[in-house]
């Protein structure tokens, strides 16, 4: 049970990056068209940026489907996120026992497993077995109320536009990914492969909801392959709110034993 927690929190940031500062050298023979084209570009990124659901907190519920080697679980969350600082998670089960609860910051990601009386209390480095060592705290943040990546929105990308949609293409090391944003400038799809590490992340986000004068999905789906372990999370939230005060109660109560 405890392997699947991890995984929950892990993997909606299983490739992502972090993103390595660029020297841009200046070409004094570069025509006006590519110019123009930079400057096109630069823009469409400030408005895509511009464009992303902002808060300072972020509360929810919700039923997800996590679906892990050949098995598959149905149960409820709690999600509260202090932006910047710390994602609190609570896991409850279909008979409404709360089985796990979590708290993430950037540097520490403590989870307690109320089932088996099992606690994990872990740098956030911890994490990188299951992702990699580039992970970054903002990227689970930003997937977990629909926003893009912040690493991959950088002005070294190639875009495309149909009458609809805008696609972001690029490469971050041996990260390639694709960003769909609809009309609205918020992202629908995001996809992240690294070949070399035999990893790869689809983000679908669909189903928008209105909360205030605010827009995200209500409905987030994940599909992820790590070498042979694939993984699906599918993640519907039916209620949400911004700006409010939260409480991010966690302990670890005595006689809980450290996971192995």
């Amino acid at each position: 049970m405890l392997n699947r927690i991890l995984f929950l929190i892990a993997l909606v940031a299983v490739v992502s990056c972090k993103a390595k500062k660029h020297l841009v050298g200046v070409n004094k023979r570069a025509d006006t068209v590519s110019v123009n084209a930079a400057a096109s570009v630069s823009a469409k990124i400030n408005s895509i940026r511009a464009a992303q659901l902002q808060f300072n907190t972020f509360s929810a519920k919700a039923k997800a489907e996590l679906s892990l080697g050949g098995s598959s679980n149905n149960v409820s969350l709690t999600i509260r996120i202090d932006k910047g600082k710390k994602i609190w998670v609570s896991i409850t089960a279909i008979a409404g026992i709360e089985v796990a609860r979590a708290l993430i910051t950037p540097d520490s990601i403590q989870v307690v497993n109320k089932l088996q009386g099992l606690y994990l209390a872990k740098p956030f480095s911890y994490l990188y077995k299951y992702t990699g060592d580039k992970i970054d705290y903002t990227a689970i943040e930003a997937l977990l109320v629909g926003n893009a990546i912040p690493q991959l929105l950088t002005y070294d990308v190639q875009l495309k536009a149909d009458s609809t949609n805008q696609v972001c293409s690029g490469t971050l090391d041996e990260l390639a990914y694709d960003l769909t944003f609809g009309p609205n400038l918020h992202v629908t799809q995001t996809h992240l492969s690294n070949t070399a590490a035999g990893q790869a992340l689809e983000v679908l986000n669909s189903q928008p909801m209105q909360v205030s004068d605010r827009t995200l999905p209500s409905q987030i789906d994940i599909n992820s392959v790590a070498g042979i372990k694939k993984v699906k999370i599918s993640i519907h939230y039916n209620k949400t709110d911004f700006d409010k005060p939260l409480e991010y109660p966690f302990n670890i109560p005595s006689g809980y034993e450290p996971a192995k």
